[in-house]
């Protein structure tokens, strides 16, 4: 009898466990946003969500602007897991300040990382490559493809923001005195382009790009350090403006990339946002994953099982042993 009592105990109390767990992560939706990194973010937050924690997360797409104005107005969806802030400063300012928004954790913990960069293997064999000034002395290395009295700079396409700020800084660091000109790639694939026919030629490169992207997971780039350090009020005001006249030197600031909550789910759901204040992948990891995205053309819940496959001591670091546990078995 006392055996028989015993047994029911433990089914009572496991049944009892399982609807308290249950209870503390209910349903909600996660924008998918239409780029890659945040698709892919999407989908492995969703499937540690659901199999590690219980939840029941939905994907809904989902852009920048329309999905930040949406979550401030009518308050869906719950979650944006990659929002840069920058685009939408303004508009998610107001949410934070009426208690509409939340910012959780960064999605990209570096943040979205702008510059001018050189391949590894120059600053190898020039070390002073490190900073524009190094690049400057070493300027006749960088073959211009078309006027042999010049040397190339590859900018931004025409009408890109950054065509703006890279055109800035060229200026400012006096780039034309050193016989540098700056050339406009036509699109951000053959901009990438030029980075990738260098670099498997073991080529000098010099330009502007971003990370995280593709190019920078296949290719080890440098960032050249201006040794300006960063002037964020001189970068807005000025760097970034069409109109400005007198540009002055200054690092590119790194742009705060969110996972942005409304502020009632933050308060409804604390274990779901719990997780979201701890997972981040760093701009190394994010371009990794967005090559091997590229080279294999998988889309972003393909993306999500090779990541979990292949970044194990990364995603088991987000949540605790038991969590872990569960997205394994579920794996």
């Amino acid at each position: 009898m006392k055996a028989k009592l015993s047994t029911l105990s433990i089914l009572v109390l496991s049944s009892f466990s399982a609807h308290s767990y249950a209870e503390q992560c209910g349903e909600f939706t996660i924008a998918d946003m239409n780029w890659n990194s945040a698709s892919l973010i999407a989908h492995v937050d969703q499937f540690i969500l659901n199999e590690g924690l219980g939840c029941e997360a939905d994907l809904i797409p989902g852009d920048s602007v329309p999905t930040g104005t949406s979550m401030i107005e009518k308050g869906q969806p719950d979650v944006a897991p990659e929002m840069w802030t920058n685009g939408i400063k303004e508009a998610l300012d107001k949410g934070i300040s009426e208690k509409r928004l939340r910012l959780a954790g960064k999605s990209l913990v570096n943040g979205g990382e702008e510059g001018f960069w050189v391949p590894d293997y120059l600053v190898e064999q020039y070390p002073e490559m490190k900073t524009i000034e190094g690049v400057a002395k070493h300027a006749n290395l960088f073959e211009h493809p078309e006027d042999d009295e010049m040397f190339a700079f590859y900018g931004c396409p025409a009408g890109w923001t950054c065509q703006i700020t890279a055109g800035h800084l060229f200026e400012a660091l006096n780039l034309e005195e050193h016989k540098f000109e700056m050339i406009d790639p036509g699109s951000g694939a053959a901009l990438a382009g030029t980075i990738a026919k260098a670099y498997e030629r073991k080529k000098p490169w010099f330009g502007y790009y971003w990370s995280p992207t593709p190019v920078l997971g296949k290719y080890n780039m440098v960032k050249v350090d201006f040794e300006s350090g960063t002037d964020i009020a001189e970068f807005q005001n000025c760097t970034t403006q069409p109109e400005c006249e007198n540009p002055q030197v200054t690092m590119y600031p790194s742009a705060p990339v969110y996972t942005l909550t409304t502020e009632e789910f933050a308060q409804r759901e604390p274990t779901a946002y719990q997780y979201f204040e701890s997972r981040g992948f760093t701009n190394q990891q994010m371009s990794e994953l967005l090559a091997w995205m590229e080279d294999e053309q998988a889309d972003a819940e393909e993306a999500m099982y090779y990541f979990f496959e292949n970044y194990e001591d990364v995603w088991k670091s987000w949540v605790s042993q038991d969590i872990a546990m569960k997205v394994q078995n579920a794996l």
